[in-house]
């Protein structure tokens, strides 16, 4: 007879090769990006070039004076928060808290501080598609009471216009003329849009890159989630960008409520209950999970998909059981150890600790 775990490991080993054989051909070959002097970021595998609107061209200077902005506290009505407060680059961006007291009320805020990852490519921003584009992304946080309190903009301006160092920095991106808040949400989203990630061991499997392998184990786990988790989290992106209910509640708020997620925006019932897919892209770096951050690790939220999905009548048709199989994804101990094993292969170590994203007081 022979023994149990043996038995066990031989069946992992069957279900990679088969989860392998599902994924179709290996990495694609192609040469490496451009020397280091080469202009512009890394993209994913497929991806040209960083989209940006006409009216809003980026530029050295734009995007320095957004960086600095971005980690400036002179925005928070009381001196003391910026951007960076919330989103915390060696953790993708995100905050390592479910819902954050940072902001000028230290208050809880009602949602999680979502990553900032290639937010380029994103169609809609915030957990619920609140704002439509980058250049209007800053306004909700800047005027939020319990975030940056800025309840009066002018005042903001005019702080700026009588600090010489921002003085110096817009007039260097725009022009003279004094800052204007315009001016200052285009240069936001300027530097938003080279929060690229696209240098992790995955990239470099993908690119064919010296360096760049996976194990069997974490090429089984790239092949679940090919195969079981999209279309949420497809593409070179890792997210449709599109929002939908993975059966968390069965009861949300209504009308203007922050917990009715996309219905929120949409007013529709359908939209009741759906939030925006989060990138898979450093995924080990953002925890904790879900719009309210209430999945501390990973495991839980695999957990989640395989116990713990609640019915609804807007519940994800990816999700919904029949009557042979309950709500969730069917997901053996073996799976779900592969997906683990593959998520940790999205975490981009270049992207979190670039000195370029960093805080400009304290890099170059």
């Amino acid at each position: 007879m022979s023994h149990p775990g043996r038995r066990r490991g031989s069946a992992a080993c069957k279900l990679m090769l088969a989860l392998l054989g599902a994924c179709g051909p290996g990495p694609e070959a192609v040469s490496p990006p451009e020397g280091s002097g080469a202009p512009g970021p890394v993209l994913p595998l497929g991806i040209t070039f960083v989209p940006a609107p006409q009216d809003n061209p980026s530029i050295p200077e734009g995007v320095a004076l957004g960086r600095w902005l971005f980690y400036s506290p002179l925005l928070s009505a009381n001196g003391r928060v910026s951007c960076a407060s919330c989103h915390v680059q060696s953790h993708a961006f995100s905050l390592d808290a479910s819902l954050a007291t940072a902001g000028v009320s230290g208050r809880p805020l009602i949602r999680h501080a979502p990553a900032l990852i290639n937010l380029a490519w994103m169609d809609g921003l915030f957990w619920d598609g609140g704002s439509k584009n980058l250049e209007s992304l800053s306004l909700g946080p800047l005027t939020h009471p319990d975030e940056m309190g800025q309840g009066d903009l002018q005042a903001l301006m005019d702080r700026l216009a009588s600090t010489p160092e921002a003085v110096q920095r817009f007039e260097a991106a725009f022009g003279p003329g004094g800052p204007t808040l315009g001016q200052l949400l285009r240069a936001l989203a300027q530097f938003q849009r080279t929060l690229v990630s696209a240098r992790s061991r995955y990239d470099s499997w993908r690119r064919g890159e010296p360096g760049g392998e996976l194990s069997a184990l974490e090429q089984a786990g790239y092949g679940l989630v090919r195969t079981r988790c999209t279309p949420c989290h497809d593409t070179e992106l890792f997210t449709d960008n599109a929002y939908h209910n993975n059966g968390l509640d069965s009861v949300w708020g209504q009308g203007d409520d922050a917990t009715r997620g996309r219905g929120r925006i949409t007013l529709e019932p359908e939209d009741t209950g759906r939030y925006k897919t989060p990138t898979l892209r450093n995924v080990t770096r953002s925890a904790p999970y879900m719009h309210d951050g209430r999945f501390a690790t990973l495991d839980a939220v695999l957990e989640h998909y395989r116990r713990g999905v609640v019915p609804s009548s807007t519940l994800d048709i990816a999700l919904r059981g029949d009557g042979q199989r309950a709500p969730g994804l069917s997901l053996s101990d073996v799976e779900k150890a592969a997906l683990l094993a593959f998520l940790d292969t999205l975490t981009d170590e270049a992207f979190l600790g670039d000195p370029a994203l960093g805080d400009p007081s304290t890099g170059p």
